[in-house]
């Protein structure tokens, strides 16, 4: 996954790779190398503008493109992973705060082997890791706790124990990517359980309290650091410990 550049609303966007300059036509026909478009680009006709500002990133292997912004508050999107926390409880599910304008929907059978007999009981207060499935603007938000299309979880389902904070969205887009200098580093010192999601929250957890803090606070102060400084950060942070 790499960025290629800071774009503004309006700017039109080159969907062709690098071996298809010669190819006329930005969105391919052939469903193998369809564009998938995440937030900040729209597709209006055969051209994709940005409708947001900030870098421009693409996902050679799902050929999916999107806009990382550092916007104040979370816009839901189709396919973003998100920690959110049970707010409310009604007859088909749950509503869970993400931090965007409205609640998102969680059903009571969107989690792993979930049947109508077989139903996951969260209390106000859990929180989950989930994935958007429903997002548009006439709709709230709906998400689930587990892959619809395989059936599995794959790490998604409700967060026990731990600890959960808040960071900027720029921050926690940069944490989605398995490279993140901050979170190579504190793995090669200590073992720790990390879940990101793009909505501005990180939950963390390791065998101790003194850890998870160690942990919460390295990713904090990761921000404005490059590979480098991540490094000596947190290999000030473990001496320290």
């Amino acid at each position: 996954m790499a960025s290629t550049k800071v774009v503004l609303p309006g700017d039109i966007i080159d969907t062709r790779r690098e071996e298809d300059t010669t190819q006329q036509e930005p969105i391919v026909e052939d469903e193998a190398t369809v564009i998938r478009l995440g937030p900040g680009l729209i597709q209006a006709s055969e051209a994709v503008t940005a409708v947001t500002a900030g870098v421009l990133h693409s996902n050679s292997d799902t050929n999916r493109w999107w806009v990382a912004g550092n916007k104040r508050r979370y816009v839901a999107a189709v396919g973003e992973p998100v920690v959110g926390v049970v707010v409310a409880r009604h007859g088909e599910g749950y509503r869970v705060d993400i931090g965007s304008a409205h609640d998102a929907l969680l059903p009571l059978l969107a989690f792993e082997g979930a049947t109508k007999r077989n139903k996951p009981n969260l209390a106000v207060g859990t929180v989950v890791y989930g994935r958007v499935v429903v997002a548009n603007s006439v709709m709230d938000p709906e998400i689930e706790c587990y892959n619809s299309n395989t059936g599995k979880s794959e790490g998604y389902g409700e967060l026990s124990e731990g600890f959960m904070f808040k960071c900027s969205l720029g921050l926690a887009r940069r944490l989605i990517d398995t490279k993140a200098p901050v979170l190579a580093a504190l793995g090669s010192g200590v073992p720790f359980e990390v879940a990101v999601g793009v909505n501005g929250r990180v939950w963390v957890n390791a065998e101790n309290v003194e850890t998870t803090i160690l942990v919460a606070n390295a990713i904090r102060n990761s921000e404005y650091l490059d590979a480098k400084q991540c490094r000596q950060m947190v290999k000030e942070l473990l001496e320290k410990q």
